[in-house]
């Protein structure tokens, strides 16, 4: 019977020192940012979640005539009208299907105007450390697009246990799903160009 709660004290205990190990952990690694992960053409991409405002199910989209290639159109978000952009021809990439798991990032990335940004699938949202962020001239070298604003190589993919202060993933859908290299978004260049 001793041997039994000693057993039992043992294990409660460990669950609580490890605990305090991955705190130790997240402190060594430096200050933390979260990024919001997505799936465009086959490569994973993110972006600051403080700059995203909400995560939309595919809208109908009204066709805006003589707009540039990228502009998907308009959808009306609570009564409010919004330019739906696909990241995927602003970027120049191949373009797919559309599919259920297509996702519109609603973003205001300069503080002027409410933006939605069409995704192939929303994945997660990573914290980041410094540490496991290569900036874009150490990463990739040379001559790089200037809306990259670095590669992250996640130590441990975690995701926020806060799920992206107030962004909600779980209503919308979201996929986890971890990637080894994730290409770091600057969207106030992408959508400024």
């Amino acid at each position: 019977m001793a041997s039994n709660l000693a057993r039992r004290t043992t294990s409660a205990v460990l669950p609580a020192a490890a605990g305090t190990k991955r705190k130790k952990a997240q402190r060594d690694r430096g200050p933390i940012t979260e990024y919001l992960a997505f799936r465009l053409a086959g490569d994973v991409y993110a972006a600051p979640v403080s700059i995203i405002r909400e995560i939309l199910k595919l809208h109908p989209l009204t066709p805006v005539p003589r707009a540039p290639a990228s502009i998907m159109g308009i959808i009306s978000v609570r009564g409010q009208l919004v330019t739906v952009i696909d990241l995927r021809r602003r970027l120049r990439l191949s373009e797919g299907p559309v599919t259920s798991k297509a996702r519109i990032l609603l973003v205001d990335p300069m503080g002027v105007e409410l933006l939605g940004l069409y995704v192939d699938e929303v994945l997660q949202v990573y914290r980041l450390a410094d540490s496991e962020i290569e900036h874009t001239a150490t990463a990739l070298g040379g001559e790089v697009a200037s809306y990259i604003a670095g590669i992250a190589r996640p130590a441990q993919a975690q995701a926020s246990p806060q799920e992206g202060k107030g962004v909600a993933l779980k209503s919308v859908g979201v996929v986890r799903q971890n990637a080894s290299v994730i290409i770091l978004l600057d969207l106030k260049v992408v959508l400024s160009s």
